[in-house]
């Protein structure tokens, strides 16, 4: 319940803009982008709530770090594909019986993490915890493009980001005190609890949302043909790829920044914490950047300059790492201003890879989490793989990212030019003849 005021504080800022446009009443509308964003923010929280208690969880089952780790890429893995599942049933049955479904699934998890003796055991809850914790990521996505008109979701994803973004400013720090003043196991029973209380708001207080649509199918073939046409459009296609590869960027640094800020410059488990909220506040800023640029400049102009922003500055800190240019306090400043991008091009590009769907949102929301956790889990992976005693692994997979996403956005614009260039000669061919 300390995460609530913290967003009230920073939504209530911005909420009149983005509300004025809704189509929703009045009175409901603060209560439900706080909603929305409490079940968008719940595998955010179970992800950096933890992270500061890794040395003690590795010494309480005779393990080390690295293996913890594991805990968190089986975590990013289940939601990549309860995903896939969630999307059908939330297009087949309407929002929100699944996601009671997933709640409750989330919170006997939880508690199930609070009573593990082994590393093996804490890597499978964690995988249950997440197949659970997805369906609000979802759902949240689902009734957003449900909800706000066309022109609006970009804006209303902002506001989504900016609340998600306020739970790694405190996850950790919370984390990183009951981890000081308590046994591990404590920082599960929270979440559990925590997501006891949300059951019950987002039973009395969440709209229904599209109305259930008895036509989808649950067979297999069928699921996998309806993710087979909205993988067809190509908008889609792009922009879950950009936001996706680019989007991975802040998983290599959350799978990274415990074994660089602990292990290598010392830091305690609180002073981690901190760390992570001083840094997490880079998206604020820009997430709401982002809502007041749009009224000037499309989705596609600012995840461009996004990524530009980021590409620029993710060589300057791998070649700073590198060279040994910078001490601790200097890699969290460039480490800060570059997660600043993060909260331009992530809403911009959910916006436009859910922008041509309507009757199909919730499985367009579920593959477009899906291929972001999955993406992230696996560079997650390799950043465990592949620590060496410095922050190289960490840095160069946040640069790799970026850079992927933006292969793949020039290659989209390359391949749309050469269709504008084509049907333009054809025009000019037909009225030569």
């Amino acid at each position: 319940m300390r995460t609530i005021p913290c967003w009230v504080l920073f939504s209530s800022l911005f909420r009149f803009e983005l509300f004025k446009a809704s189509m929703i009443p009045i009175k409901s509308r603060f209560g439900l982008i706080l909603i929305l964003g409490a079940l968008s923010t719940i595998s955010p929280f179970s992800v950096d709530m933890y992270l500061p208690a890794f040395p003690s969880i590795a010494e309480s089952l005779n393990t080390d770090i690295s293996t913890v780790q594991l805990s968190l890429t089986s975590y990013l893995i289940g939601i990549a594909i309860g995903q896939l599942f969630y999307g059908p049933l939330l297009d087949k049955y309407g929002r929100k019986k699944p996601l009671y479904a997933g709640l409750v699934i989330y919170i006997i998890a939880s508690f199930g993490c609070a009573m593990t003796k082994t590393i093996d055991a804490l890597i499978w809850m964690r995988f249950l915890q997440a197949i659970g914790g997805c369906a609000g990521m979802v759902a949240a996505q689902a009734l957003v493009r449900d909800i706000f008109p066309i022109n609006k979701i970009a804006q209303a994803f902002a506001m989504l980001t900016l609340v998600i973004a306020v739970s790694p400013m405190i996850a950790p720090t919370v984390g990183g005190y009951l981890a000081t003043q308590m046994d591990w196991h404590y920082l599960f029973i929270v979440l559990g609890v925590l997501a006891s209380i949300l059951l019950l708001f987002t039973k009395w207080y969440l709209p229904v949302g599209t109305s259930p649509d008895r036509s989808v199918s649950l067979r297999p073939r069928q699921v996998i043909g309806q993710y087979i046409n909205v993988l067809k459009n190509k908008q889609f296609l792009t922009y879950i790829l950009v936001g996706g590869i680019a989007g991975a960027a802040p998983f290599a640094y959350i799978g990274g920044s415990s074994y660089v800020f602990i292990n290598l410059y010392g830091f305690s488990e609180t002073q981690y914490g901190w760390v992570f909220a001083i840094l997490a506040t880079a998206m604020i800023g820009s997430t709401q950047l982002n809502h007041m640029l749009l009224r000037r400049y499309s989705n596609r102009q600012l995840v461009l300059a996004a990524l530009s922003y980021q590409l620029v500055l993710g060589i300057l800190i791998v070649v700073g790492t590198w060279n040994g240019w910078y001490n601790v306090y200097t890699l969290i400043f460039m480490l800060f201003i570059f997660l600043t991008g993060h909260g331009l091009s992530v809403p911009n590009a959910a916006a436009l890879s859910l922008g041509p769907f309507s009757k199909q949102a919730g499985s367009a929301s579920a593959m477009m989490g899906f291929m972001r956790m999955a993406i992230g889990g696996i560079v997650t992976a390799i950043v465990s793989m592949l620590h060496d005693g410095t922050a190289m692994p960490m840095v160069g997979m946040m640069f790799l990212s970026i850079l992927g996403g933006m292969i793949v956005l020039m290659l989209h614009y390359q391949a749309r030019n050469k269709r504008f260039h084509a049907l333009k000669n054809r025009a000019s061919l037909a009225v030569q003849v």
